[in-house]
């Protein structure tokens, strides 16, 4: 997987990077995976050993330095800066040098990239109150709706190690936030405190910009594993997603994407008439409870978020079923026409942000929660399209659908559903030995199966 997916990196994109632990390495990774010609400059100093990363280099100290390029093609991966100092760093732009830059890009619709705040090389940092310099462009301080996306890095190679100077930038202000006290070893749950903090990772990010971490140097098996309890941190629920539209574990010297965890929704298809069966199967007991619930009950357990019920034909039932549950129930006026207009009415009632969704059945209360966690797995993995489980060589549901899919989902018509794509994206086929992923009720006889299951 490259970068760019990973980060699903919109076209000429506006990128502020910020944190340690590799930023550099990042930034023209990310120039190199865009297509030419790309700009890169930073607020913040770099270091002159880096200048050989660019193509080209072009010193600027006031904004009509930029005027002379005004007419002129950008050739390559070209690294704006400004002069040198006497230890060694090249100067950051100033605010209004950035924007006569940002205006460059704009007329010759230039990828943009920025990183904007230093480390000093070490893996780990916590901001000062200066940083991280992501700078406000605009008249007035007007909001930076010229910025698609910040990329917060943290180095895993700074994890098991002291919290001392030697290994993170600011050490006193990352023990402040984390909890820890100096020369403490750095764990997975303080990173995750400090990259979670407002005053940490969190910090100067603007509130329209996606924002994504990074846990960069996850070189080892070990280091993988750790990144995993980061995001966790210590809860069965990954509390960075609450923060984070993306955490991506990888290595980038290596040139490995590991995993792409991104908010995943769970939309529970619940609007049939149920005509055949004679009554509301969504309100059909099993164990006690309404189908419905055990349904919406299992997608809230998986950490699927948010859980959309998409009713119709018995909407105020099945809304009482759920009601004191963490769900947003949304009604289907248009359920006569077939599945497809639930499948829209349920996607129109995501957030923007959630990288994926899985369709579940209401009539299918028995699915267990551990599918439902691997194929939050899978696409976390490889970020696949479309993921289907398969029990004994036959397509089983639910299914989860990449986010890639959804305007072709919206296209839908009639009594369609998803599997109508299935011809047109790879397939991630997820065995399962579990052939009661395979029932569903259409008759009292499934019923009474299902009434059987332990």
């Amino acid at each position: 997987m490259r970068l760019v997916d990973a980060l699903r990196v919109v076209k000429n994109p506006r990128l502020v990077l910020v944190g340690a632990g590799g930023k550099t390495t990042t930034l023209f990774r990310l120039a190199r995976e865009l297509q030419p010609p790309v700009i890169v400059t930073a607020t913040t100093h770099l270091a002159t050993d880096q200048l050989s990363l660019a193509d080209h280099l072009i010193l600027v100290e006031r904004p009509k330095d930029l005027a002379t390029l005004a007419g002129h093609q950008i050739q390559d991966v070209t690294l704006i800066t400004g002069p040198e100092t006497e230890d060694d760093r090249m100067q950051g732009v100033e605010a209004e040098i950035l924007e006569s830059i940002l205006n460059l890009a704009n007329s010759q619709e230039y990828p943009l990239l920025i990183e904007a705040d230093g480390s000093r090389k070490l893996p780990l940092k916590a901001p000062a109150d200066h940083e991280p310099a992501i700078p406000v462009l605009g008249s007035h301080g007007a909001a930076q709706s010229w910025l698609d996306a910040v990329i917060v890095v943290a180095g895993l190679s700074g994890l098991g190690k002291p919290l001392t100077s030697d290994w993170v930038h600011r050490p006193e202000r990352f023990a402040e936030l984390s909890g820890l006290d100096l020369g403490a070893k750095i764990t997975p749950d303080a990173l995750g405190r400090v990259l979670n903090n407002p005053s940490g990772g969190l910090k100067n990010i603007p509130a329209n910009a996606r924002r994504v971490l990074l846990l960069n140097q996850a070189d080892t098996l070990d280091l993988q594993a750790q990144a995993q309890r980061v995001i966790l941190g210590g809860s069965s629920v990954a509390s960075l997603l609450s923060s984070y539209n993306a955490v991506i574990i990888a290595s980038i010297t290596s040139d490995h994407i590991y995993a792409v965890h991104e908010s995943v929704a769970g939309i529970v298809l619940a609007a049939g008439e149920s005509s055949r069966f004679g009554e509301p199967k969504q309100l059909l007991s099993w164990h006690g409870e309404p189908f419905i619930r055990h349904v919406a009950r299992k997608a809230l357990t998986a950490g699927l978020s948010p859980v959309i019920v998409v009713t119709g034909a018995h909407s105020s039932q099945v809304k009482r079923a759920v009601e004191d549950l963490e769900v947003v129930v949304v009604q289907n006026y248009s359920w006569k026409e077939g599945q497809s207009t639930s499948i829209k009415t349920g996607l129109e009632a995501l957030p923007h942000e959630v990288g994926a969704a899985i369709f579940l059945l209401a009539d299918q209360p028995q699915i267990p929660i551990e599918l439902l966690f691997k194929l939050v797995e899978t696409h976390a993995g490889e970020h696949s399209p479309v993921i289907v489980p398969q029990v004994d060589g036959q397509r089983a549901n639910p299914v989860l659908f990449d986010r890639v899919i959804f305007p072709d989902l919206h296209r839908l018509q009639g009594d369609t559903g998803g599997r109508q794509l299935f011809s047109k994206y790879p397939i991630t086929w997820i065995p399962w030995h579990d052939y009661t992923a395979l029932m569903d009720v259409d008759s009292p006889e499934d019923y009474q199966q299902f009434l059987e299951l332990a």
